[in-house]
């Protein structure tokens, strides 16, 4: 045993509807630690929670690998700020802001950032669908307002498409967003630092014909979708999209690293989410982004867990 390693709590699976995402990205990232560095403890959080408060005093860092509520909403931020444990990623108010699309959005709008139209509904109160389209038109996007991987998330053609979309978005919570359909060339930025930002280079996601969009099969089924990095894109339209990422970072208090997904439209970018927590498995988008700018993955994660430690 290294004396010198670094103690770590490697949190992943959860209880989110992500699970299975999240122990895949927990696996990748412990193969990834060295361990003459890191001696690392993993902690499944829907099981292991008094655990990890017992073991806290003899721990350094914490891994946050979790996706979706109880991991990536603020939740367990807010237990590990109480242990006084250092964990990468972004804080409580930061990791709730970015779970939920309503308060984000709102934050786009006030710091001047692009975002598609959209109304939020409320499952108790329900808004017809015909208001919604005579605002918005069709198609629309429905997605549920606080969830992540495109879970729930539709693209309805029709009013009765529309009115199943909302019942499957409600089915995750109470609250949903309905947004205008941007047909374009889906743009993801990837961001690394905490006070000084790095903007990784920017991918371009084209989903194979039998996706409507880059739902959560698309996402995680390899080969289901192509990724290109960097993206195929000019000079201008590059720094463009890198300067949005960064500028939703900070919009949303971020720290350590982000993904701030886009549409890019007839030459404009509109700012779809931003992710506190991107996936880390073998085909996700954070370390294809990291890999094109020259760092590997296991390189990513001491870089990670530095910028963890500095906070």
């Amino acid at each position: 045993m290294n004396p010198g390693r670094l103690r770590v709590a490697l949190l992943s699976g959860g209880k989110s509807g992500e699970r299975e995402v999240s122990l895949k990205s927990g696996n990748m990232v412990s193969k990834a630690l060295d361990p003459m560095r890191y001696e690392v403890k993993h902690y499944d959080p829907s099981s292991d929670l008094e655990r990890l408060v017992r073991d806290s005093a003899n721990l350094d860092v914490a891994l946050i690998i979790l996706h979706g509520r109880w991991g990536e909403d603020g939740t367990l931020q807010g237990l590990l700020d109480l242990l006084n444990l250092p964990y990468i990623g972004s804080g409580v108010m930061s990791s709730a802001l970015c779970m939920d699309k309503r308060a984000s959005k709102d934050l786009y709008r006030h710091n001047d950032l692009p975002t598609p139209r959209d109304l939020v509904v409320d499952r108790e109160n329900r808004t017809r669908p015909d208001r919604i389209i005579q605002d918005l038109g069709l198609p629309v996007v429905v997605k549920p307002a606080c969830e992540g991987s495109s879970l729930g998330v539709g693209i309805p053609r029709s009013q009765a498409e529309l009115e199943s979309a909302l019942d499957e978005a409600f089915a995750c919570g109470r609250w949903a967003l309905v947004e205008e359909f941007l047909e374009g060339r889906e743009i993801t930025a990837s961001i690394l630092g905490n006070d000084q930002l790095t903007a990784l280079p920017l991918i371009e996601i084209i989903p194979g014909q039998d996706y409507n969009f880059f739902d959560y099969e698309a996402k995680y089924k390899p080969g289901a979708s192509r990724e290109i990095c960097p993206a195929p894109l000019s000079e201008e339209l590059t720094r463009r999209g890198q300067d949005l990422g960064i500028k939703a970072h900070r919009a949303l208090y971020c720290r350590g690293f982000s993904r701030t997904d886009m549409i890019l439209k007839n030459g404009s970018y509109y700012i779809l989410e931003t992710n506190t927590i991107p996936g880390l498995t073998e085909t996700s988008l954070y370390p294809q982004a990291a890999a094109a700018a020259g760092l590997s993955f296991d390189r990513l994660m001491d870089r990670l867990i530095e910028l963890a430690l500095e906070k």
